[in-house]
């Protein structure tokens, strides 16, 4: 029986040179293209021509071959599958269903071995077809990418392209009804796009230039011109894509246990079907009944359904996760985020929009510098940082359309700044009290250094005390101004940490390296009040780590590289996609791609439900094991209904778990969130 998606049914389509109508219907799995399908139709036409054949007094001829092919066709491949999981040492359930029809069929009941094959193959097809419409789901969003693009050339001339040629840097146009075909920012032009595949916004999103767009999205009724910003292997759908069929290959904890189990109760149900059959003969019953009875055991008795008990659900949870923009990396990781009973918060880019923007500069007296020098030589510095207050620096000089000079041994320690080499300038850029407390004066500085150095953290603390952050220039190490940014507050941050709250128990706590001042001011806007300000990396990653002694399972949220040791050590990490780090995209278990921390309370309410759900069928499929065992021990179970019981509670299971594919699943969770 399959339980994971295979990678034949999630396979890419091949590169095509010609563009494709951007409306083509999303493929889905026809039933008849599986193998499963067809072998079980023909078994099942065999079985129903043959059995009118024998009710009406047809010779033997006549219906026996046609029984024999029924059970060939029927049955023959869960045989070889059973047979080849015997040469490598297991027991396969699938071959002791093939045995007792075989069985069955020896003793005389040919009609009775022939409906078992018959069901067994149809249900095998219903699994198949489930789990192929899983694949359909994540395979789909492949579907929303055209397959060409407009590229405009420096010379103004247009070209189609695959858009698999599409490169960094590259502008393309996107013409009014058209897909958006890489993943950009607008450069010119006003529309509308409906983004719902990527973000499940209902409604279109007015984009202007500046504007983030998506690959697979469909643009309205104006024109854009968008400057691609990444490869079409790293575009929002290729990721989402790649990590769901990663996840696919996955197994969680309670599969793997349940598969573990699965072989010794599969010997002890052979050793138990054996002793069904030899006790009643050893007292004097009948070899038929006796052989009938134990071939009935075997069959309710067989685990299938608690071993489709599991991934179905979290299949299911993974891939309605990556149709709305949350990559979820492995069924364990979907396991694990609905135990979580704590969360920790980073927060510039995580409870604010990580678009922070330099609202002061404050050259000290005695530089030499004007503002726009000072603003120069910080975003120089700053330059090859992918921090988001290295790109607000850096922004702004750009803004101010200032000359950048090249930067040279350059190098970043997270949570404390950069240095680099600008004009011949050791230049360091960072928080006032990581690099003054950690930076040699110059012996000839004397009093004067001191006198620079406690005017630089008297600005430094007016304008954390305005709930901005500041930030120190240094030049040959000593201090030369103070740089002020603020970040906006997420609008649904606060919603979020009340439905984290909600939903864990615990309210979530906050772990920043920004100063104590803005980070309170921040947690109040909120209703934060656990507050862990001015933290290195190391400092997250021990508060991480006290939660999780207290016997908390702790979640933590964030998307800078200083969030990563943090992500890593956490019992689960979730990063921000968007504007995140390779290094917490990379670490964490779970990437949000789109920009709304509100998915995040979602995804732990979606967890929660598939791990539910995983109950709901252990508990199905317990229920009918034991009354199907009982009913056959105690009286007399005929075959086709054991069969039928069997058979259903396995197709029952497989089908409460695809619950989860449907939008209605994505929607609930988002209400509990």
């Amino acid at each position: 029986m399959p339980t994971t998606l295979p990678a034949t049914l999630i396979e890419r389509p091949a590169p095509s040179a010609a563009p494709r109508p951007d409306t083509a219907p999303r493929r889905r799995t026809r039933v008849f293209a599986l193998p499963e399908a067809r072998w079980a139709a023909a078994a099942t036409v065999l079985f129903l021509i043959a059995l009118p054949l024998q009710l009406t007094g047809a010779p033997a001829w006549a219906w026996g071959p046609l029984y024999a092919l029924a059970y060939a066709t029927g049955g023959w491949e869960p045989a070889w599958a059973g047979l080849r999981a015997l040469r490598a040492r297991t027991l396969d359930v699938d071959l002791l269903m093939v045995v007792a029809a075989l069985g069955a069929a020896a003793v005389g009941q040919v009609v009775d071995g022939a409906l078992l094959i018959v069901i067994f193959a149809t249900s095998g097809a219903l699994e198949a077809l489930a789990t192929a419409r899983t694949a359909d789901s994540v395979r789909g969003l492949l579907d929303l990418a055209p397959a060409g693009a407009t590229r405009l050339l420096d010379d103004g001339r247009e070209e189609s392209v695959p858009t698999e040629r599409l490169a960094v840097g590259d502008t393309v146009l996107v013409r009014p009804g058209e897909r958006i075909g890489a993943d950009g920012r607008v450069l010119d032009g006003a529309s509308e796009v409906d983004q719902a595949t990527i973000t499940g916004e209902p409604l279109p999103v007015a984009k202007e230039p500046g504007d983030e767009v998506f690959a697979g999205t469909l643009n309205g009724t104006g024109a854009l011109r968008v400057k691609v910003e990444r490869d079409a292997s790293d575009s929002v759908i290729a990721r989402i894509v790649a990590m769901v069929e990663e996840a696919s290959g996955t197994k969680a904890p309670t599969q793997l246990f349940i598969e573990k189990v699965e072989q010794r109760y599969s010997i002890g149900m052979v050793i138990a079907t054996l002793a069904v059959f030899a006790v009643p003969l050893a007292f004097g019953a009948a070899f038929t009944g006796s052989l009938l009875r134990a071939m009935t055991f075997m069959i309710v008795a067989s685990p299938c359904a608690v071993v489709l008990a599991t991934m179905p659900p979290l299949l299911s949870a993974i891939a309605n996760a990556g149709r709305h923009g949350v990559l979820v990396k492995s069924a364990v990781v979907m396991e694990r985020i609905g135990q979580v009973d704590g969360v920790a918060l980073d927060k510039t880019g995580t409870l604010t929009e990580g678009t922070p923007r330099v609202t002061d500069l404050r050259p000290l007296t005695g530089s030499g510098l004007t503002e726009d020098e000072l603003l120069a030589l910080a975003a120089a510095a700053e330059h090859p940082s992918e921090h988001p207050l290295a790109r607000a620096i850096v922004d702004a000089a750009r803004s101010r359309g200032l000359a950048l000079a090249t930067a040279g041994d350059f190098s970043s320690a997270p949570g404390i700044g950069v240095t680099a080499t600008v004009a011949g300038r050791a230049v360091a850029v960072g928080a006032p009290a990581r690099l003054q407390g950690g930076t040699s004066r110059p012996e000839a500085e004397g009093d004067a250094g001191d006198a620079v150095s406690a005017r630089a953290a008297a600005i430094a603390a007016e304008l954390e005390s305005g709930g901005r952050t500041a930030v120190l220039v240094e030049a040959d190490g000593v201090p030369v101004g103070v740089l002020g940014i603020a970040d906006r507050l997420r609008p649904d941050a606060a919603a979020t940490v009340t439905a984290l709250a909600s939903l864990t128990g615990t309210a979530p706590m906050l772990l920043t390296g920004d100063n104590p001042r803005a980070a309170a001011r921040l947690a109040a806007e909120v209703g934060i009040t656990d507050v862990r300000a001015g933290l290195l990396p190391q400092d997250k990653v021990t508060a991480v780590q006290e939660q999780e002694r207290a016997g908390r399972k702790v979640l933590v949220v964030g998307d800078g590289v200083n969030d990563a040791p943090a992500l890593a050590a956490a019992h689960t990490g979730i990063a921000m996609g968007r504007a995140g780090s390779d290094l917490a995209l990379e670490t964490a278990d779970a990437v949000i791609v789109r920009d709304e921390l509100a998915t995040v309370p979602a995804v732990v309410a979606l967890s929660r439900r598939a791990r539910s759900f995983v109950t709901q069928n252990l508990v199905i499929a317990s229920v009918f094991i034991s009354v199907l065992v009982v009913w056959d021990l105690v009286a007399t179970l005929p075959l086709p209904l054991g069969v039928l019981g069997h058979e259903g509670s396995t197709v029952i299971v497989g089908l409460n778990g695809l619950r989860l594919l449907r939008e209605a699943a994505w929607t609930r969770a988002r209400a509990e969130g």
